[in-house]
């Protein structure tokens, strides 16, 4: 939609006097040279800087774009950029209150421009994932005929939210959450910069950490935290933002908690061993640890998944799928919502039966192998369907087990040298003691001996 006289209004006076202006629009990059982290979009004729008309030259012209991240990775801020420094038409659209109608407008818009004047569009479509499938389909003949080139940004996996057609018509770029050095450049630059805080305020060091924690990442979340907290320290005619006006303002304390150092790893620790040790309560206290702190919540359900099969296995075969089922919701919402899916995970992991029989075995198995025990195929094991193949004995004699009563067939399947070995050993906990009755049944069916 093209903006009316108000905004327009409102948007010039914002530039003449931006100190009306929250923090984190006072703070928007101008050009592409001044975005924080994301660098791996950023490089030299990569579709960006296409956009703002970087060798946007020959007959290749800028693509399409989406634009797929956590909230405050810099999706709104590059689309900002590329409407300040190109010198194409540039229209914005938030998928919460446009419809098919108003899109419908902006390419009609767009195609008078091109034919009356020669100058290209730049649609960008803020939460394309809130569009239907109908208001999606309406974008594809604009794309597809390049009547506008166009940013769409979304918090939600677009390979669920997204038809496929836009998404073969665009280039899929994937926004990293910012790193803590991204951030503390930002934060930095925020308090010493005339458009920012002037250096009206300082941060000092244990203060800085702690708005990075509570961060998570996230540059607006961290500008606008700075700016109530350094508004706070002002009204106390205080030149410094302590770490207790900055707590009592976000009214979050600091943990006490180096994602870097040894604390990283002792309380991701202390989780996987709570959760091994069945204490429920312990888990989710380091778990709330991990989360107030701002860790991934990736690395988190990664340590969760391996739990699953390191410390529960076969005791109860719902472990797994919980543990992977809760990484990808995780990946799909973040945070904060992710906590819940988190804790979810780590109390069904906790109060689950415990076995490391599946870890016991392979690391058994792999000791075998590493040490020389391994040997060839047996003949009737090995791959049968190439021309020849029965001449050397492959595949003769092989059993098919669907042949036989209770499909198991009394033959050997492991190399001469650990016929006889046994590495699974299951438990009689949970589920798992239904496993150590078959496995025991089936090796009296092969006829392999005990050790």
């Amino acid at each position: 939609m093209e903006p009316d006289l108000f905004t327009a209004a409102a948007e010039d006076r914002q530039e003449k006097d931006p100190a009306g202006s929250p923090l984190a629009v006072r703070m928007r990059p101008r050009v592409l040279d001044e975005v924080v982290g994301q660098q791996h979009l950023l490089k030299q004729g990569s579709p960006l800087r296409r956009l703002v008309g970087e060798g946007a030259g020959g007959p290749a012209g800028p693509s399409s774009v989406i634009l797929w991240g956590p909230p405050g990775t810099g999706k709104t801020t590059l689309a900002y950029v590329v409407s300040k420094a190109t010198n194409k038409r540039f229209v914005e659209l938030s998928a919460i209150t446009a419809g098919v109608k108003e899109v419908r407008a902006v390419i009609d818009g767009a195609r008078r421009a091109i034919g009356g004047f020669g100058k290209e569009t730049v649609l960008f479509l803020d939460e394309i994932h809130r569009f239907s499938k109908a208001q999606q389909d309406s974008l594809l003949p604009a794309v597809e005929n390049r009547w506008v080139t166009l940013i769409a940004a979304t918090t939600e996996n677009p390979y669920f939210s997204v038809i496929s057609p836009l998404l073969s018509r665009s280039l899929l770029l994937t926004l990293e959450p910012l790193t803590d050095d991204d951030l503390k450049a930002l934060v930095q630059r925020a308090l010493a910069e005339e458009r920012g805080l002037g250096g009206a305020v300082t941060l000092p060091p244990d203060a800085e950490a702690h708005l990075l924690r509570i961060a998570g990442g996230d540059a607006r979340r961290a500008l606008t935290a700075l700016e109530a907290a350094a508004g706070s320290a002002l009204a106390k005619s205080e030149q410094e933002i302590t770490l207790q006006t900055l707590e009592e303002t976000v009214d979050r304390a600091a943990v006490k908690y180096d994602k870097g150092g040894d604390q990283h790893y002792d309380v991701a620790s202390a989780l996987i061993k709570s959760i091994r040790g069945s204490d429920v309560d312990a888990a989710l206290h380091y778990l709330a640890r991990m989360i107030e702190a701002g860790e991934d919540p990736r690395f988190i359900a990664r340590r969760l998944i391996i739990s699953a099969s390191e410390d529960i296995g076969l005791a109860d075969p719902t472990a797994l799928p919980t543990a992977v089922a809760a990484a990808q919701a995780v990946a799909l919402i973040g945070f904060p919502e992710a906590a819940l899916t988190l804790s979810h995970a780590t109390i069904a992991l906790a109060l689950a039966p415990k076995s490391n029989s599946a870890t016991t075995a392979i690391a058994a198995a792999m000791e075998d192998v590493r040490s020389g025990l391994a040997g060839p195929v047996p003949p009737h094991l090995r791959d049968g369907h190439y021309k020849g193949a029965a001449k050397l004995g492959h595949a003769q004699g092989y059993v098919y087990p669907h042949d036989v009563p209770g499909a198991i067939a009394s033959q050997q399947y492991a190399p001469d040298a650990v016929a006889d070995r046994r590495y699974y050993e299951p438990t009689r906990y949970g589920a798992e003691a239904r496993y150590a009755d078959v496995v025991e049944r089936v090796r009296e069916r092969l006829g392999k001996t005990q050790d």
